[in-house]
Order: C-alpha cells, then sequence, then structure tokens
C-alpha cells in the first residue's frame, strides 16, 4: 500500500481520537445531568494482510460503549416526588399521554406536576404507573411494558369513604346488675335499663358523620360464663323528651357476646355486632378483645375507617413505589404504584436524547417488577441520581487524546512529505 497507506493509518487515528474527544465533551457536558450515564471510547486494530517484503500498515476503529449499568451517586432533595435508584433498574417513562406514546427507560428520577397534573421529569418524559383502584394492589405484566400509564396527581374532587369497618374494645363492670329480657335495650321500650353505654362516629355514603350509641346490658351471670347484650342505634333517633329511649326507630344491630368469669376474657362464637348504618355500609363492629373484670367500664379501643369530604394537600411517594394522596383530614390513599424495568444486559441499551434508553436485540427483552422484587434496586424517595462521570478522568482522557490526536497528524504529514518527494522525483 506504500506512502498512501500511510496517510490512511494517520487519518484512521485521527478520526479515532475525534470520536474520543466527541465521548469526553458530552461527558463533561452532563456532569451534572441528573441520571446521565457517561459513554466510553475503545479502539479495536485493524490490521492488513502483509506481502513478503513490504509491511501494510492498518489503522485503527472506535468504538462506544456507555456505563449504564454503573451507580452515580445520590444527592438527597427536599421534594417527595423526586426518586432515584439505588441498585438495578430504570423508571419506565414515555414521550406523550396519547394512545400512541412511545415508551423507554431513564434513571432521570426529577419529576414534578405539569399544567395538567402529570409527573415529567427535566427531559420532558412522563413518568409510567400502574393505577390503583379500590385500594387493590395492581399486578405487574413482568415481559412487557403493558398495563401502564401515565402517572396523574390531580385529586380535584372532594373525597368522601363511608365506613367500612369499625373496631370497639371495651371492659364491663363484672358488679353490673342483670337487666330483664322486657328491659333489655334492644327492646326499645321507655323502661330500658343497660349497664353500660358509649357512643362512636362513623361515615355515610356522602361523607356524613353518623353518631352510634352503643350500649351493654348484663343479660346473665351462670358461671363460668356470663353474657351481655350489645345494641347499636343511630343517635339521630333518640327521643327529643329523654335525649334516649324510646328512639325514633329500631336498632341498627345488637348482639350478645359471652365472657368467662374466671378468666374475665371474651369466650364463645360471637365476636362483634353487625350493623347497618342508614346511606352507609353494612359491617360488623369488631368486640374481640372487650374484657370482663372489677375495673369499671372503659373503653381500651375504638376506631373506624372512612373520612368526611375531604381534599387533596399534596401527594407523596412511599419506598415500595406506591404514590399516596394525602388528604386534609389526614387520610392517606394510594392511587398509583410505580414499577422499575431492567435488561439482562443495561450497557448495550441504544441511548436516545432526553436520557432515555430503548431496548435492543443486544440488551435482551424488558423485565418488569416492583422495588426490591427480582434483584431490582431500592427506590429512594426525595433523592435524585447524579451522572457517573468523573471530571478528573475526563480531562485526563481530553489530554491524551489531543496527544494522540497531534502525533497521528504528524504521521499523516511525515506521509505527505515523503509523497511530495516522490512525485518532485520527476522534474
Amino acid at each position: 500500500m506504500g506512502l498512501s497507506g500511510i496517510m490512511r493509518t494517520g487519518v484512521s487515528g485521527m478520526n479515532a481520537q475525534s470520536s474520543k474527544l466527541g465521548a469526553v465533551a458530552d461527558n463533561i457536558a452532563n456532569s451534572s445531568t441528573t441520571g446521565y450515564k457517561r459513554a466510553e471510547t475503545e479502539f479495536a486494530s485493524q490490521v492488513l494482510a502483509q506481502g513478503g517484503g513490504s509491511y501494510n500498515s492498518g489503522g485503527v476503529q472506535a468504538h462506544t460503549k456507555y456505563a449504564i449499568s454503573d451507580q452515580g451517586s445520590m444527592s438527597f432533595t427536599t421534594s417527595k416526588l423526586d426518586l432515584a435508584v439505588d441498585g438495578n433498574g430504570f423508571f419506565i417513562v414515555s414521550d406523550s399521554t396519547g394512545a400512541g406514546a412511545s415508551q423507554a427507560l431513564t434513571r432521570a428520577g426529577s419529576f414534578v406536576p405539569d399544567g395538567q397534573g402529570y409527573l415529567v421529569n427535566t427531559a420532558g418524559m412522563y413518568l409510567q404507573g400502574y393505577p390503583i383502584t379500590n385500594g387493590n394492589a395492581p399486578s405487574v405484566v413482568a415481559n412487557g411494558l403493558g398495563g401502564l400509564e401515565p402517572v396523574n396527581i390531580t385529586q380535584n374532587q372532594l373525597e368522601a369513604t363511608p365506613t367500612s369497618t369499625a373496631t370497639l374494645h371495651a371492659n364491663v363492670d363484672e358488679d353490673s346488675a342483670i337487666v330483664a329480657a322486657a328491659n333489655l335495650p334492644s327492646a326499645n321500650a321507655a323502661t330500658a335499663e343497660y349497664s353500660h353505654k358509649t357512643s362512636m362516629v362513623v361515615y355515610d355514603n356522602l361523607g356524613n358523620e353518623v353518631t352510634l350509641d352503643v350500649y351493654y346490658t348484663k343479660t346473665t351471670d351462670t358461671p363460668p360464663t356470663t353474657d351481655w347484650e350489645v345494641t347499636v342505634y343511630n343517635a339521630a333517633d333518640r327521643d327529643p323528651a329523654t335525649g334516649g329511649f324510646p328512639y325514633g326507630a329500631a336498632n341498627i344491630g345488637t348482639s350478645t357476646i359471652q365472657f368467662d368469669t374466671t378468666t374475665g376474657q371474651r369466650t364463645g362464637a360471637v365476636t362483634a355486632v353487625n350493623i347497618t348504618v342508614p346511606n352507609g355500609g353494612t359491617y360488623d363492629i369488631d368486640l374481640e378483645n372487650s374484657t370482663y373484670t372489677d375495673a369499671g367500664f372503659t373503653v381500651t379501643n375504638v376506631d373506624a375507617d372512612g373520612n368526611a369530604p375531604s381534599s387533596v394537600e399534596k401527594v407523596e411517594f412511599g419506598e415500595d413505589g406506591t404514590l399516596y394522596s394525602i388528604y386534609t383530614n389526614g387520610d392517606r390513599r394510594p392511587i398509583y404504584k410505580i414499577p422499575l424495568a431492567d435488561v439482562p444486559s443495561p450497557d448495550k441499551l441504544d441511548p436516545v436524547s432526553g436520557n432515555i434508553y430503548r431496548p435492543s436485540i443486544d440488551s435482551g427483552d424488558v423485565r418488569v417488577g416492583f422495588p426490591g422484587d427480582g434483584g431490582l434496586g431500592e427506590l429512594a424517595v426525595g433523592a435524585l441520581e447524579g451522572s457517573n462521570v468523573d471530571l478528573a478522568n475526563e480531562l485526563t482522557s481530553m489530554i491524551e487524546s489531543q496527544r494522540t490526536y497531534t502525533a497521528n497528524s504528524q504521521v499523516f504529514k511525515a506521509g505527505s512529505d515523503l509523497m511530495q518527494e516522490l512525485v518532485n522525483l520527476v522534474r
């Protein structure tokens, strides 16, 4: 190949170093970009077949690879919508909210709501998640990106949740007198008698507070057991004159619970009283841990779910990837769960503008799961992953590449000068 081969080899070296300088330039420019993964340039020799008496110079070929699997440093923020992956995995994002949206993977987790309430990162990519309906945990499409939708945190409507579960544990006094059947609260007579009374608040379907009057009445005392009637009325039905019996409507639930007179613990099959709340639900009030001792009547635990109409105050992520709406009354409601995606060879993903990656033949198929499952990394809330660029290394590489580029240019110049001498021989 001779002198022309020398020149081509010099050009090959300069092209390769130009490619490396381009990668260094990108790395330095994105050293502060959230979730950026550095590019690296490696070289492969090109050797030509050699003749018997002369050497044919080949060249060098530049190959760019990406250190996508290398973890960047974590920096913590004050935003509960900032996310980082500690370990393997990527957030799933899309380029739009429409039906034809294209999905991709990213490590850039600086999400903020846009004007329509969708969570987007600094590249304008929409975070994808599984919607949670009626509190039911979503299932993962393990081998694909189906079932996902853009996460929208807009919750303009007032939310009222009716009560569906309730708990009322109390201690009843063993010294209480037995009440005759005709005078039990369940008979709803003006002459009604009872051993103890308490009240609790639940919510109907419209979020209205419903006050329940709960009566405990001793009906039998035949050791080793004693029976107590538990009767529930709607406080709105109280007799205006007496403030109680007779109520204007029948009780909304009654049951009999039994105690062991030796241990004071509840016994027997009945553990709850079933009630039906007007314009509300039908459910049990749990009486499981009620007791029977000589300590006077004491409510030891009372609780009921549900809430009055309330608006969303803020949203925040849990470390398991669940996005919660926080209402002004303190209620927390899960609305989305954020999955992570991974591939067998992350460094073989195809990088695309916007700090995103798309699966390729070399990277392998996408696998989806929730944070911490099946080798996927943990989710860090209120944190961002920085770039994995080391500026000192990049500047060193830049100097090396400059020097090598100059050396290759000298090889080209030497070949050019020799070619000029050869041309001048014919003059």
